[in-house]
């Protein structure tokens, strides 16, 4: 690549994530203020900046590995450095991954109608299983992502010494294939939340269905603040589906580039487009927060303010 090439791309990158961080940072600086005003924090603000601060640290890791591929390209030929990356890069992923899953179980027994006593049972208790699920998602998380460090040292490199006449030479040859593997097998355990979020939109669809059934509209298009409810919920969870297929996809771009030589342009781009996922997600649950929402509006108006007072 060129140096006008990787420049452009690390500009590009370093604006994603800087836009990604700040709307992940606001998430968890609200629910912290209210938390502090309050004196106690609830179950959604839990979830919220649990996904906040998850999806900060898997930006930065993104960021990092992107400048160490442009600026530093041979030391992931190195199997500690490129290892302790990808433990902390499948660790967030995960993370990231489960408590938006913990979201989109919570919207949907707080939101759903169903009579089954199982169903009725957690929507009783979900409040008082939130805590207990995140701390389950963050060891599942632990569990997954400790394999990638498995043979730390090993070095990729393989090098083998061969004489031509007079001078002898060492050639090396740097073989990730293995790690590649074992790092995309275990991103394909995300399936399993990803295929619960999937469930969960769809019992949703057909709750408020059930719902519509039930509750008439009005002539003048009035909807009841259940239908409401249920609208919200279910743009915010199949956002969180559509961005989470681009990311994976991403994923397989920059990870495949392990089994070609010479491909950093492609693992670039892959982790450019990965980027989108935790960046935009991240604005999609502000607008669908009443809370996060009035809150951002506020913080614009006094930007706007500020900036109004600079002018005269």
């Amino acid at each position: 690549m060129t140096y006008e090439t990787d420049t452009t791309l690390m500009l590009v990158a370093v604006g994603e994530a800087l836009v990604g961080i700040l709307g992940n940072a606001f998430i968890a600086l609200v629910t912290f203020m209210g938390w502090m005003k309050n004196r106690k924090i609830a179950s959604i603000d839990l979830i919220l900046s649990s996904v906040a601060m998850s999806r900060i640290c898997l930006q930065c890791i993104i960021l990092l590995d992107c400048i160490i591929l442009v600026q530093y390209p041979d030391t992931y030929n190195r199997g500690k450095e490129m290892r302790t990356v990808d433990f902390f890069w499948t660790l967030t992923n995960h993370l990231s991954v489960w408590f938006a899953t913990c979201l989109s179980i919570f919207y949907f027994f707080k939101i759903a109608n169903f009579f089954h006593p199982l169903f009725l049972w957690i929507k009783w208790r979900i409040d008082k299983l939130i805590l207990r699920t995140l701390l389950v998602c963050v060891i599942l998380s632990l569990c997954f992502s400790l394999p990638v460090t498995e043979n730390l040292n090993d070095d990729f490199r393989c090098c083998v010494k061969t004489k031509e006449r007079i001078n002898s030479t060492l050639r090396c040859k740097v073989n990730k294939a293995g790690h590649a593997s074992v790092k995309v097998n275990l991103n394909l355990v995300m399936l399993f939340p990803f295929s619960v979020s999937l469930v969960s939109f769809l019992l949703l669809i057909l709750s408020l269905w059930r719902h519509t059934r039930q509750m008439q509209l009005s002539v003048t298009g009035y909807k009841d603040p259940s239908t409401t409810a249920h609208v919200k919920a279910m743009k915010t969870v199949i956002s969180f589906l559509a961005l989470f297929v681009v990311y994976c996809l991403a994923f397989l771009i920059a990870t495949s580039s392990y089994f070609m030589p010479e491909s950093e342009l492609a693992v670039i781009w892959g982790e450019l487009i990965a980027l989108i996922y935790p960046s935009s997600h991240s604005f999609i649950l502000i607008l669908g927060s009443s809370k996060l929402k009035q809150a951002s509006v506020r913080v614009l108006g006094r930007v706007k303010t500020m900036l109004k007072g600079r002018k005269y």
